[in-house]
């Protein structure tokens, strides 16, 4: 009569003898375990020790009943030796034939007989077969650069973390090599390595990766702006400074120095900006240009009997009445020789009192002032000449009809300084009338181009 039964891994196939009471049981150890012929029972293998670089990447080598892991070296290992007992009495791989078994562990079924242990077991006070913890006796023979880990009924000589068995002797593992760690950089240590980041970056908690450090929010290096970027950071300045050669201060933009014709008439420079400044009789607009003031509307400083006349860059104060002797005032600005004085006939019948300004260097040719007759005779010739005011020959006055003419600058005029320009118009008609009358141009070139 054949009998199986399947406990936990463990096989037992029972056969009973029509002839004879015996029992024969066949055993078969699954696998990660081998048949103890001495302690009669199914034992775990251990990988750790037999298999050649169990685990890869750094990772410990813990071995358990059936088998082995690959953990990290920092893991925690709790092993319930009662449930190991039990695995290893019901797993295993061979096969083999015993007869009635002896278990180490149990007592024999007389109490007062003296039991005969396995090696690396001794007979306990209870009278039963406890494991001999050869490393904490010292009974083992194992290096100094080893570590005892203490096995049912034996010890096994391992190597301390971070090392591998090379021979006989434990060599430390470089874990740099394997390239599985550190983000940046990895140094080795014996029996371990550490990790170093880049400039610019930082371990994280993990001590393997690497983080960008933001030197902005850390420890502000810019004397002024900074901008954050991936390993290091931009050093940038306000408006009206620019970095030094170190990148990382700021100093003050000399605008008036690297920028031409940044203003109209001069420029200052001040820490950061600049400002334009006009001369006297001038005022800033729109930050950069000058203009004039017109200080007959704002500060006029003449009399009662004078009027005002405003230039680039300053006034005058002319009489109201111009007329000199023995011309009469008319109208404003017009002075007329009365025909009942003798004198009068030979003198222009009128003289018109004009003022005008011109900016310093002005270009030239340039069409500045038009003459014109205010009354026009029938049958009667106008003709225009410069009467005085054209010695040094700064003006042309070029007849535009038969009642005007045009003044024309052809000399450039720098300033400050004033020219009175007399202009003459004869009128001659077919009954051999002649007269005359004369416009007064006071002309003020202003002490700048502007």
């Amino acid at each position: 009569m054949l009998t199986a039964m399947f406990l936990a891994g463990l096989i037992l196939i029972t056969v009973h003898s029509q002839e004879t009471e015996e029992t024969i049981t066949y055993t078969q150890c699954t696998d990660g375990y081998e048949w103890d012929p001495v302690r009669q029972r199914c034992k775990d293998i251990d990988e750790c020790e037999i298999v050649p670089d169990a685990c890869k990447g750094g990772m410990k080598c813990v071995n358990h009943y059936g088998g082995y892991l690959c953990l990290p070296r920092t893991a925690q290992i709790i092993v319930n030796e009662r449930e190991e007992a039990a695995a290893e009495s019901t797993s295993g791989r061979n096969n083999v034939i015993r007869r009635t078994p002896a278990d180490p562990h149990r007592a024999p079924p007389n109490p007062t007989h003296q039991i005969q242990c396995a090696a690396g077991y001794e007979q306990s006070d209870h009278n039963v077969c406890q494991d001999i913890d050869e490393c904490a006796t010292g009974t083992h023979n194992c290096r100094a650069d080893q570590v005892c880990v203490n096995l049912r009924g034996s010890f096994s000589c391992q190597c301390p973390p971070g090392y591998q068995k090379r021979g006989d002797q434990c060599v430390d593992i470089d874990e740099c090599t394997l390239r599985l760690y550190c983000h940046h950089r990895c140094v080795n240590t014996p029996g371990s390595y550490y990790c170093q980041c880049n400039a610019g970056f930082q371990l994280a908690s993990n001590n393997h990766t690497c983080v960008d450090i933001n030197e902005c929010d850390a420890n502000n290096p810019c004397a002024q702006q900074c901008y954050n970027i991936q390993g290091s950071f931009i050093c940038q300045c306000n408006p009206g400074f620019e970095l030094s050669s170190d990148r990382i201060n700021c100093e003050d933009t000399d605008e008036c120095r690297t920028q031409s014709y940044i203003c109209q008439y001069q420029c200052d420079n001040e820490p950061g900006k600049f400002s334009c400044v006009c001369p006297e009789g001038y005022q800033v607009v729109g930050g950069r240009t000058c203009q004039d003031i017109n200080e007959c509307e704002t500060t006029n400083e003449c009399r009662e009997d004078e009027i005002c006349w405003n230039y680039h860059g300053g006034f005058r104060c002319y009489p109201r009445n111009p007329c000199q002797d023995p011309y009469v005032l008319t109208s404003e600005n017009r002075c007329v020789c009365p025909v009942s004085n003798a004198i009068c006939r030979e003198l222009p019948y009128s003289v018109v009192y004009k003022y005008m300004s011109i900016r310093s260097d002005r270009t030239v040719p340039s069409d500045i002032f038009q003459i014109q007759a205010t009354t026009i005779y029938p049958s009667t010739i106008n003709t225009f000449r410069i009467k005085s005011g054209n010695e040094n020959g700064e003006f042309y006055l070029r007849q535009t009809s038969t009642v005007s003419a045009m003044l024309v600058l052809v000399k450039s005029l720098t300033g400050p300084r004033e020219h009175i320009v007399d202009l003459e118009m004869l009128t001659v008609n077919s009954l051999n009338y002649r007269t005359s009358s004369v416009l007064r141009l006071t002309i003020i070139v202003g002490p700048y181009a502007f």
